[in-house]
């Protein structure tokens, strides 16, 4: 008689011996999958464990080859309305013919763009970090630099060069050793406070229209209103006029797309994110329902044209590699312009970025830098530049991939697979881009909530710490900004604690604040380990013996708010043999002081929640 429950179990006990074979291939070895051999195994790392990682981080970020799209080709790109006319060009079919193209155009690239980047930065850093083009970076690049539908003060080509410039000047800022100085000078307790206003920025993203389930909305009277209307009710302002809280979208988004999953997780279902996913975008996909993503309007006519092609292709034609070099006269004062504006966003965005997704898959170390940093920078920084070829905003590392991490996600093999859906997409784009918001807006506010546990390492004992914390978090979901966020937590940051600086030290230290030995020790980050591997190896091996460092590890101040998302006790990467030890404490004088001591850092282990 056939045993359905033998037949699962013996199938299973296949996959898992299979699984444990690619572990211990040279494949494993690479990447470092657990039971690999290599010196510096992951652990927990394996290869479907990755893969199902990657299909998570896909599914969460999958949304980007439609909205990116959309974004971007509000700048006109390269379509041309004549003289004359009004912006945008209503009621022009030319014009409109060539956005329509142009929107075309711009899922390829940013499907292609997202593939490659993301398995390219995979394969040499070994995180499981996936980039893409920046969804507030290409707002930014649509309406602050360029101008809707070119009304900016800078044209689409040449925005594109300076994109392109920036992107090699990143890769000289990274092999010098600045990106990485960057990250150092910030205060522990700001970075921390970083990856707390990411995870409630994409809170906020989980509960929005455009991305999510559509829980808030805009509004006019205050910052934010609530939502949950069907979209037919929203006026001109983007509020809900009326049917508060009535959409059926919304809620089969917070059953089955949140509530469900949560349960799953609860009990520790592998691939719950997925399951949660998939089952709210198939049953959003019948036309019939009052929650179908292709609704019978003039949009979801649209959407579902391009759905039923199920399989499509459409090549690059008219963004491909546009960049004006042409740069005399007014064209060299806008090249300045769009590159000075991009720098000084994009060097805080994507930096801050990039590191606190490090941080939440714990591999930071205790000098603030993790392994192949400068490898991570330089590749984020030429990603930038080759996504201004494509005709796209400034690539940078997607906190999404915050949702692959929380599902078992360890090494860049996630990454890898999540670069591989991309491609896929390039062929498959009309089923892949037929996600709705909503079934993918609940896994963002869960994975909100795994990176906000980490608020608990904020430095709230000393209001010098703590305000500039709160200003961090708080600012990050409210201008839609993850630069403006630390650009406003650094300013109150250096402000407030040079006016208390300077008290203490114009009283000679009589005069101090209120839990003024609490407060976290801080440097600038300067000194040996500032340097990238590169210039550390020709100093050791070119330079005289005058010139070489003394070969100790700079000390780090006891004060570094370590922990990602689950508390200081908790570890991510490597093996027992690279477990960080403390040496040399010295018995504690004065309780209730807190001990300046140096330690030997060294790579530590971490373990992160996982579904299995």
């Amino acid at each position: 008689m056939f045993d359905l429950g033998d037949s699962i179990d013996k199938a299973l006990a296949k996959v898992h011996a299979l699984d444990e074979r690619i572990n211990r291939s040279t494949f494993g070895r690479v990447f470092r999958l657990d039971g690999s051999g290599h010196p510096k195994t992951v652990r927990g790392a394996s290869f479907l464990r990755e893969i199902r990682a990657g299909l998570t981080t896909f599914a969460t970020m999958a949304y980007i080859v439609a909205v990116n799209a959309t974004v971007l080709a509000e700048s006109g790109g390269t379509c041309v309305c004549p003289a004359g006319k009004v912006a945008g060009c209503p009621k022009d079919p030319d014009y409109a013919s060539c956005q329509t193209e142009l929107k075309l155009d711009l899922i390829t690239a940013t499907a292609a763009l997202s593939g490659l980047s993301s398995i390219v930065f995979g394969f040499l850093t070994n995180l499981p970090v996936s980039l893409g083009p920046g969804m507030g970076l290409n707002a930014y690049f649509t309406y602050q630099v360029v101008g809707w539908h070119g009304t900016g003060e800078v044209p689409y080509k040449i925005a594109l060069t300076a994109i392109f410039v920036e992107g090699f000047i990143f890769v000289f800022l990274a092999l010098t050793g600045m990106r990485q100085w960057l990250v150092r000078m910030i205060p522990a307790t700001i970075k921390t406070a970083c990856g707390v206003g990411i995870g409630l920025f994409l809170t906020e993203i989980g509960l929005s229209y455009s991305a999510g389930i559509g829980a808030i909305t805009g509004g006019f009277s205050t910052p934010l209103a609530i939502g949950g209307c069907p979209a037919e009710y929203l006026n001109a302002s983007g509020e809900c006029a009326s049917n508060i809280m009535t959409n059926p979208s919304m809620w089969i988004g917070i059953f089955l797309g949140g509530i469900f999953v949560a349960f799953m997780m609860a009990f520790k279902v592998k691939s719950a994110i997925v399951i949660g996913i998939g089952l709210v975008s198939i049953l959003s996909w019948p036309r019939n329902t009052s929650f179908t993503y292709f609704p019978y309007t003039a949009d979801g006519q649209e959407r579902f044209e391009f759905f039923k092609q199920v399989v499509a292709f459409h090549p690059i034609r008219s963004v491909l590699n546009v960049q004006e070099w042409d740069l005399q006269g007014t064209s060299g004062a806008q090249f300045a312009l769009a590159l000075i504006t991009f720098l000084y966003v994009d060097i805080i965005d994507c930096t801050a970025t990039l590191y606190s997704m490090a941080k939440f898959c714990g591999v930071v170390e205790e000098d603030g830098d993790f392994p192949r940093s400068t490898l991570a920078y330089c590749t984020d920084a030429i990603m930038i530049s080759i996504g201004s070829l494509f005709g796209c905003s400034p690539v940078t590392a997607f906190i999404e991939s915050g949702a692959g991490i929380a599902e078992g996600g360890r090494t860049g093999l996630t990454a890898i697979s999540t670069g591989v859906c991309f491609l896929i997409c390039l062929f498959f784009a009309p089923i892949l881009a037929s996600v709705p918001p909503w079934a993918t807006g609940s896994t963002l506010v869960l994975v909100g909530c795994l990176m906000i546990r980490q608020v608990v390492n904020i430095n709230w004992q000393y209001i010098g710490d703590a305000v500039p914390s709160f200003v961090t978090l708080a600012f990050m979901p409210f201008s839609y900004s993850v630069a403006y966020g630390l650009i406003a937590g650094m300013m109150v940051y250096v402000v407030l604690n040079t006016m208390i600086w300077s008290v203490v030290k114009l009283t000679g230290g009589r005069v101090t604040p209120s839990n003024w030995h609490e407060k976290e020790v801080y440097d600038w980050g300067l000194g040996a380990r500032v340097l990238p591997g590169w210039v550390r190896y020709f100093q050791r091996n070119v330079l005289p013996a005058r010139f070489q460092p003394d070969g100790r590890k700079d000390g780090v101040e006891l004060v570094d708010n370590d922990s990602a998302i689950h508390g200081a006790d908790s570890s991510s990467r490597g093996n027992s043999a690279e477990d960080k030890e403390m040496h040399g404490l010295p018995e504690h004088p004065h309780p209730g002081v807190p001990l300046r001591v140096h330690i030997q850092a060294q790579p530590r282990d971490h373990i992160l929640p996982s579904l299995d």
